[in-house]
């Protein structure tokens, strides 16, 4: 028979749903939190217990009107009310029938505020749709079996889900009835379920189920189809792996994936890096392999190591050096007192750098005794040239990886001390100061020299290769400065590729300029003493540096200045006070002299010279003494000399007798005559050809029983034959020979070219002799006799 609807009216409580759908037949229990929904349950219970139950629109509005809840809703009874903490109701209902909302008021009870809402509801009751034991017409079995089939794929998309579904197929044949069963058992939102309520015909129902079934099946093949693709891309034994793609992929679904991986990260860095394309390609490369790899993997730490340091090098990002040549000669000249030779080689190079344009790679070599400025003259010119200043320690390296970097193979590898330099400037450009390079050492991992002689090779080390980096790195537009205290060690390889700058002593005069101008400032920084609080004289610094310090530099004398400054401190913390530190008072805070002045002697003596010597820390004179007395022609040397200075002894006495005959001398004297040589400072080793014309000259007057003149010294090699050869460390011996008292200095013809570099200053009040031969030696050196 054909389906129809009985209509009836009817009034009752009503009570308005957020997020829920009730159905016919349906027996479910909710809350109620609101005050009219509560009111409207009491209402319902004091009458049939009937009730209509709606659905909201939106969820968010707290009173609903009519316009904001959907049309169609269900009558249902009231099963069981319960009171819960918190002012709640759970309510518990049985769906009847479909009802469609006509009318919908608010009544008060008691007081205004006790409000209820009260529909007026179109019952849509569906009458029996065939009798019993009638069978299913031809339209009912094609509907019934479309669902059946749809709800088949459902349930092998969603097994869980499907095994309900199975069981209410199974035991309806009431197609309207199965409908609403399918869909209260079916996780759907509210929106979909209430779509399906408001088909009150059959068709109308069928073809909403078939949608709703239809495109839930399309999300369940997708939803299998990514989980397919995901899984493929991963191994079998990567479970973590897939669920963290997984994860990824429902995270950029829903629009949560805020937070960036660190692929993404070193993308990003890399779009932002100024290098080549090759570079570029090459970190690419990197970062691919890094992707492929688990986060538990062995390679994982070590390759995204080597990614951020890639990342981190400046490949071709540089600094903007100081072309104004004024003002890098006023900073240079500020930092530092003398140093004339270093200060005019950096000019040089930036005159260069105007011209060009560019930078060259200049690599600088400073060498002189410690204490001297080279490691802070460095700083000083990073500063005058705008650079970035990097210092690297050689001191005691001796491994060849510490250069180059170490292989990655090995676990804890990371890149060598150029390339953690260069990462630390962050340019390309910077100054780099290699300090104590003669103080590299080697041993059986490699020799750190050779590995040096790429990076200071000026035609090589624009593609300097780190083992770690695996890059070629362009180390031509860094400014290398090394410093020594000795070319000695320095392999001669090493030193042709570097411009070696000569970094002599102090004078006493630039030593009391610089304790002036900058060790007195630092100190009293240093030891929290303002300027007024205390002050030296002149004559008190000149006294520190010829009594308290013997040294080529001032680190000793900046040692002493902060001896006085802390000793200041205290009696300042006492009584505030003035303190000024005169000649006067020296003694009080340094304690009596340490050092007395190696005057020359006061009269003329036959047997004794003075020569002169160079030392690590500076000029020195030595008094060389010979004295003949009877015996056997032997030659006796004390005074812990070296061998090269007892082959100069020897030099000497062979050539003294050679000439024997020029001075009308016995040779019985060189037979029955003993010669004792001793150089006074018995306890310091002493070395060197330098004092060969002094002995020599110490000799001829023993047995010439001829006086030396006193205001004299010497230095100079002598050769059998009597010629005299040139030596080294000129500067300092001559400024020694100041500081005694000395006159006339002797030096050998071939170092004219060396005695005119020194600055006038030392020779003012020096006569300075040259001589080719030994005979120019004694007719300078020795008493002239009167009438002669």
């Amino acid at each position: 028979m054909e389906k129809e609807e009985i209509k009836m009216w009817e009034v009752m409580p009503a009570v308005a749903l957020r997020g829920l759908t009730i159905f016919p037949h349906m027996i479910i229990h909710f809350d109620l939190s609101r005050q009219k929904s509560i009111i409207a349950v009491e209402q319902a219970m004091m009458q049939e217990q009937k009730i209509f139950v709606i659905t909201q629109k939106d969820t968010s509005v707290e009173e609903p009107v009519k316009e904001e809840l959907y049309q169609i809703g269900t009558v249902a009874v009231i099963k069981q009310v319960s009171k819960l903490p918190g002012g709640l109701v759970r309510v518990l209902v049985e769906g009847i029938t479909r009802g469609r909302l006509k009318e919908l008021e608010s009544i008060s009870v008691n007081l205004p505020e006790d409000e209820f809402l009260q529909a007026q509801v179109e019952v849509l009751e569906e009458a029996i749709f065939r009798d019993s034991g009638q069978e299913m017409s031809i339209e009912e079995e094609a509907m019934l079996r479309q669902i059946k089939d749809m709800v088949a794929q459902y349930s092998l998309l969603y097994p869980k889900i499907g095994k309900g579904l199975s069981a209410h197929l199974e035991r309806g044949n009431h197609l309207p009835r199965l409908l609403d069963e399918l869909v209260i058992n079916m996780p759907l939102s509210y929106d979909k379920k209430q779509a399906v309520l408001e088909s009150v015909k059959m068709e109308e129902r069928y073809e909403t189920m078939i949608q709703i079934l239809s495109k839930e099946i399309e999300v369940g093949k997708l939803k299998n189809k990514l989980s397919e693709v995901v899984k493929g891309k991963v191994e079998e034994n990567q479970k973590e792996f897939l669920l963290r793609e997984q994860l990824k992929y429902i995270r950029k679904e829903l629009g949560e994936d805020s937070e960036t991986s660190e692929v993404e990260q070193f993308e990003a860095s890399l779009g932002k890096l100024k290098a080549s394309k090759e570079v570029k390609d090459k970190i690419l490369k990197e970062i691919n392999r890094f992707k492929k790899l688990s986060s538990h993997s062995s390679e994982y730490a070590v390759e995204r190591g080597v990614i951020e340091t890639l990342l981190d090098l400046p490949w071709d990002k540089v600094s903007k050096d100081n072309l104004d040549m004024d003002e890098a000669e006023n900073q240079l000249n500020q930092d530092h007192y003398g140093l004339e030779q270093v200060k005019e080689r950096i000019l040089e190079f930036l005159a260069v750098r105007a011209l060009l344009g560019r930078g060259n790679s200049s690599i600088l070599c400073l060498v002189g005794p410690p204490g001297t400025g080279k490691t802070s003259i460095a700083k000083s010119v990073a500063e005058a040239l705008n650079k970035k200043y990097v210092r690297i320690c050689l001191g005691g390296v001796r491994d060849e990886a510490e250069i180059r970097g170490h292989r990655r193979t090995y676990v804890g590898a990371m890149p060598g001390r150029i390339v953690h330099g260069l990462r630390q400037a962050g340019v390309k450009n910077p100054l780099m100061l290699l300090d104590e390079i003669d103080k590299v050492s080697n041993d059986y991992k490699g020799d750190t020299f050779s590995a040096l002689l790429e990076v200071l090779d000026s035609e090589q080390n624009s593609h300097f290769r780190d083992h770690y980096v695996e890059i070629p790195v362009d180390l031509s537009q860094v400014f290398f400065i090394c410093t020594a205290n000795s070319t000695n060690t320095i392999p001669r390889p090493l030193l042709d590729r570097m411009e070696v700058i000569e970094v002599t002593s102090y004078t006493s005069n630039e030593k009391f300029h610089i304790a002036k101008k900058h060790l007195v400032q630092k100190q009293l920084k240093a030891n929290g003493i303002k300027k007024e609080q205390l002050s030296f004289s002149d004559t008190a610094l000149k006294e520190i540096i010829q009594y308290y310090t013997r040294e080529a530099g001032v680190r000793t004398l900046e040692r002493i200045i902060g001896t006085v400054c802390r000793k200041a401190a205290r009696e300042l913390l006492k009584k505030e006070q003035k303190i000024r530190i005169g000649s006067g008072n020296l003694e009080k805070y340094l304690g009596k002299k340490k050092y007395t002045l190696d005057r020359i002697n006061t009269r003329d003596e036959v047997g004794i010279v003075r020569g002169l010597a160079w030392t690590s820390v500076g000029g020195d004179t030595l008094q060389i003494e010979v004295n003949k007395m009877p015996g056997k022609g032997e030659i006796e040397l004390t005074g812990q000399l070296g061998e090269v200075m007892k082959e100069s002894a020897r030099t000497a006495v062979s050539y003294v007798r050679s000439i024997s005959e020029e001075y009308r001398l016995d040779a019985k004297v060189f037979k029955e005559n003993d010669f004792h040589i001793h150089i006074p400072e018995g306890a310091v080793p002493k070395d060197g050809p330098s004092a060969g014309i002094t002995m020599a000259t110490a000799i001829l007057s023993a047995i010439t029983e001829t006086p030396v003149r006193a205001d004299v010294a010497m230095t100079g090699e002598v050769t059998l034959r009597g010629r005299v050869l040139p030596i080294g460390g000129l500067k300092e011996k001559i400024l020694a020979a100041k500081v005694a008292g000395v006159k006339t200095v002797i030096v050998p013809e071939e170092n004219r070219k060396d005695v005119e570099e020194i600055s006038k200053e030392i020779k003012t009040g020096l006569k300075i002799c040259f001589v080719e031969h030994m005979k120019q030696v004694v007719e300078i050196a020795f008493v002239k006799e009167e009438g002669k």
